[in-house]
């Protein structure tokens, strides 16, 4: 070595971080449940050293599969160590790949470990005076350290030099061998020297120099100790062969030549996307101009058209007439559905090739755009015809804004945000800088890129067209490019396409009327109501302040934790991740039960989330042209398919508090109008006995019996008729218990009970009701072998970490997999629901009635007063008819002024 002898030569133990990845890190899946933990373990610490050393020099060294020269020397080596695990040997082949990508020199040399091949290359590089850094775990390698040679813990981020290991270990790294020889290594199984630890090896080798000296003068020590020694003097020489690390193999690889080579960037996206380490891809593409799909349609630079020209305009629309399916998509002045305005529209029909429209761009300086009413009024028949394929992302929001201009857009055929929720719900993102990263290993142009962050943020028609134009066609782009993508995916499972075509996208427009509609609220209640909680929240502040002995913060975890847990005394019952007391919501419940401040503090919490999330912020979310509120609900959010709602969110409004039903009863039908709501009565029960096919459910459902007090009656061996008030509480905690995979320990915590007689209790049920338990435990075994459980429309709920080997995680996706199919079906039958009733309501224009919530099992209606009974009637035949169970759907409809009185 003659060249830049300041730079080290890094020599990697891929082995020992392979094995401390997997047992440090949690146990990461990607969505389609393969284990990506240790690989994204190894190669961020992979990412870390080259950033930390700028070596030119480096390798990563794995041992070989197969016996080596250590086994040959005793039989009974490493015999104490498991085989490797599948999730981790799963992870081998996928980071050697990741390695060679990155241009990193891979070795693995049968025969010997790599302990050993690390040594030598380490011990040839020392001697021609090059700089060597060894990133290890593995305390063996401290016999390794020299002037020249040091050891890195990239985990810990600890470094080892020659002072380091004797602080470390008590001797230096030439005693290093005899002081495993004699305190052996129970990982590897290396005799050693029984009950000889650290403390007694470091003190008999200061005395006595080395391992030599020690034997030489061991019939000297007395003792325990001395006796196991003299009893070990066979096997020491056998001890320090097997902890002594080889530097003399005849290797082909020579320290000079383990030059870094260019990293391959097309393998890497391959593997990046597929382990969907999001973060590096992102950079990956980052640092290559984020322009190219990896491999994917329009790999070759896009084509953008401004369209600025109405013959330009017209080629478009010629094309768009002629297309089979074409991407659509808007740019708008809000996100706000009911107050976006149109600032731009976009089109592809082509991977690669998109148009941007802008028509109400309007900062200093704008070109002349084509007229913006002129341009929808063409638009139109091709947005409004059912016959005429349209594609897009998210296209609720699009149909809201085209309303707003008086087009109702029609013939919307896929929404690939709906697309990939469908084909994986569990995936915490369906936007499309995600999606476009993960299928397509794009990095898009993001909204942050063109329009600026936080308070300097523009809106879009502030924006250039220079920027303006590239960042809406290409949102057009790749939405076609997804589709392409993700389309075929969905075709590999022909229930899902059902599920496509039948659910989610006939209720995209469903959604879209029953947001625009919105619902009328009592803002003058709201405001009194808020009077009234504020009244409250400061007599609980008073309330919490005596009985804490001092004036105190309730809004504040750590003044909590100090006045209950360090004042107080009251017991720790779980500890925050830093180690702290926590103050969570089920810990207070729980200290609740036995202690007067802790249920103070969670009624303040209660109310004061009423107050700021509904009866504050309700009246400030009314819109000042349609005098009413406008939720947003959300297809592609909840993974058991269910949907959500924001802005306000009208499914957390509590129905069992006094404070809940108040703020319900501000939401109210306009004169002439009642509200019905129409609720399924215990749906996810019933789903439990039709895929259960339990005998004494069917039964129950079968006889109309309330299906609680007959399971009191079954459990406790009770007649019918003679079931107490405490039993049929109990059944029904039962009954939903299991639903949600509750233990004994929940269930005696829930009803007071110690956790023998809750166990008692769910033994009495299962004997029971064994069909029940044949389908949790036949559920658990499909999960384990699938990695997902379907609902009875074929929707697919993945559960990754059913197979994990950390046991909570594990127990928590064996729940999840029970649970999933019942209230993933609920969402599927609601939605069906929601369809039909829509379906109802446009083929009887003439009936005054409009869908305006859905919450949870419950579908609310604005009914004329007149109609009532008309609609009652076809809003019970729409729901019940919503699916085919082996026991009847029952729905219960309410009518009143209000939500309150109508539930």
């Amino acid at each position: 070595m003659t060249e830049n002898k300041t730079r080290p030569l890094v020599l990697v133990d891929g082995s020992s971080y392979l094995y401390r990845a997997f047992h440090a890190l949690p146990a990461l899946t990607n969505s389609r449940g393969e284990p990506t933990g240790a690989v994204y373990g190894v190669v961020n610490m992979l990412r870390r050293l080259l950033a930390d050393y700028a070596p030119e020099r480096m390798a990563v060294v794995f041992d070989a599969r197969g016996k080596t020269f250590r086994d040959e020397l005793f039989a009974e080596y490493k015999a104490n160590r498991p085989p490797m695990p599948d999730e981790l040997a799963s992870q081998v082949e996928p980071l050697h790949a990741i390695v060679r990508a990155l241009g990193l020199p891979l070795l693995v040399e049968p025969g010997v470990e790599a302990d050993d091949v690390i040594g030598t290359l380490a011990a040839r590089a020392a001697a021609a005076g090059q700089p060597v850094v060894i990133s290890t775990g593995d305390k063996d390698m401290a016999q390794l350290v020299n002037d020249h040679v040091t050891l890195v813990n990239t985990m810990s981020n600890t470094v080892l030099d020659r002072a380091g290991v004797e602080e470390k270990f008590g001797v230096p790294p030439e005693r290093i061998i005899d002081f495993l020889a004699l305190v052996g290594d129970t990982s590897d199984n290396i005799p050693g020297v029984p009950k000889v630890g650290p403390k007694t090896a470091v003190k008999w080798l200061t005395e006595y120099g080395s391992l030599d000296g020690i034997v030489e003068h061991a019939a000297e020590i007395k003792g325990k100790a001395g006796e196991n020694l003299c009893a070990s003097l066979e096997r020491l020489p056998l001890s320090r062969r097997l902890a002594t690390i080889r530097v003399d193999l005849e290797l082909p690889e020579d320290p000079e030549a383990l030059r870094l080579g260019e990293p391959d960037r097309e393998t890497l996206i391959e593997w990046f996307r597929r382990m969907e380490f999001k973060s590096w891809l992102a950079e990956l593409l980052e640092a290559d101009g984020g322009g190219e799909s990896a491999g994917g349609e329009g790999t070759e630079a896009p084509v953008y058209d401004l369209v600025l020209e109405e013959s330009a305009l017209e080629a478009w629309l010629a094309r768009l007439e002629a297309a089979e399916l074409f991407a659509f998509d808007t740019e708008t002045t809000s996100l706000a559905y009911m107050e976006a305005r149109i600032v731009g529209v976009s089109f592809s029909v082509e991977p690669g090739e998109a148009a941007y429209v802008p028509l109400a761009h309007a900062y200093p300086g704008a070109p002349a755009q084509l007229d913006r009413e002129a341009v929808l009024e063409r638009l139109r028949p091709l947005l409004e015809d059912p016959g005429r394929a349209k594609l897009g992302h998210n296209l609720k929001y699009d149909m809201s804004v085209l309303a707003n201009h008086g087009i109702r857009l029609r013939g919307v055929a896929c929404d690939t945000m709906l697309e990939s929720y469908v084909l994986d719900s569990a995936q915490n993102r369906h936007d499309m800088d995600t999606l476009a990263l993960k299928y397509l290993g794009r990095r898009t142009i993001h909204y942050e890129d063109v329009a600026g962050k936080g308070a300097k943020q523009i809106t879009f028609d502030q924006v250039p067209l220079e920027t303006a134009g590239p960042y809406a066609a290409e949102d057009a782009d790749v939405t076609l490019q997804l589709h392409r993508n993700l389309w075929p995916r969905l075709e590999e499972v022909p229930a899902l396409v059902r599920l496509f075509h039948e659910v989610e996208m006939p209720l995209v427009p469903v959604l879209s009327r029953m947001e625009r509609t919105g619902v009328l609220v009592d803002v003058e209640m709201l405001r009194s109501q808020s009077h009234q909680l504020a009244r409250r929240i400061h007599e609980l502040e008073e309330a919490a302040c005596a009985a804490a002995g001092q004036p105190f913060n309730l809004g504040s975890p750590k003044q909590i934790q100090e006045i209950l847990f360090g004042k107080l005394g009251l017991p720790v019952l779980a500890k925050t991740p830093k180690g702290q007391p926590s103050t969570a919501e089920s810990v207070l419940q729980d200290l609740a039960l036995d202690f007067p401040l802790p249920r103070l503090i969670l009624e303040h919490r209660g109310l004061s989330k009423l107050r700021s999330t509904y009866t504050d912020r309700l009246p400030e979310q009314v819109n000042p042209v349609t005098g009413r509120v406008h939720t947003s609900y959300h297809q592609a959010v909840a993974a058991t398919g269910r949907l959500s709602s924001s802005d306000p969110n009208l499914q957390n409004i509590p129905v069992r508090t006094e404070e809940g039903r108040r703020i319900r009863q501000a939401f109210v039908a306009p004169p002439g109008c009642r509200l019905l709501a129409a609720d399924y009565s215990q749906i996810e029960l019933r789903i439990m006995a039709h895929l259960s096919r339990d005998p004494g459910l069917l039964d129950a459902f079968g006889q109309g019996l309330d299906v609680h007090q007959a399971t009191a009656a079954e459990i406790f061996g009770t007649p019918l008729d003679q079931v107490t008030g405490e039993q049929r509480r109990s059944a029904k905690a039962i009954n939903f218990g299991l639903i949600y995979g509750m233990s004994a320990f929940g269930l005696a915590r829930q009803l007071g009970i110690d956790r023998a007689a809750a166990q008692t209790y769910m033994d009495q049920y299962f004997a029971r009701y064994p069909g029940v338990l044949e389908f949790m435990e036949r559920t658990r075994a499909a999960a384990r072998e699938q990695g997902f459980v379907e609902t009875l429309s074929g929707r697919r709920l993945y559960v990754p970490d059913v197979n994990s080997r950390n046991l909570q995680r594990r127990k928590a996706a064996e729940r999840t997999a029970i649970n999933a199919p019942m209230q993933g079906t609920a969402a599927d039958i609601i939605k069906r629901a929601m369809i039909r009733c829509d379906a109802w309501l446009q083929e009887n224009p003439g009936v005054d009635a409009r869908m305006i919530m859905q919450v949870h099992d419950e579908l609310v209606f604005e009914v004329g007063e007149g109609d009532i009974d008309a609609v009652g009637e076809a809003v019970r035949e729409c729901m019940t008819g919503a699916a085919e169970l082996e026991v009847p759907l029952l729905v219960e409809i309410g009518i009143g002024a209000n939500w309150d009185e109508a539930h």
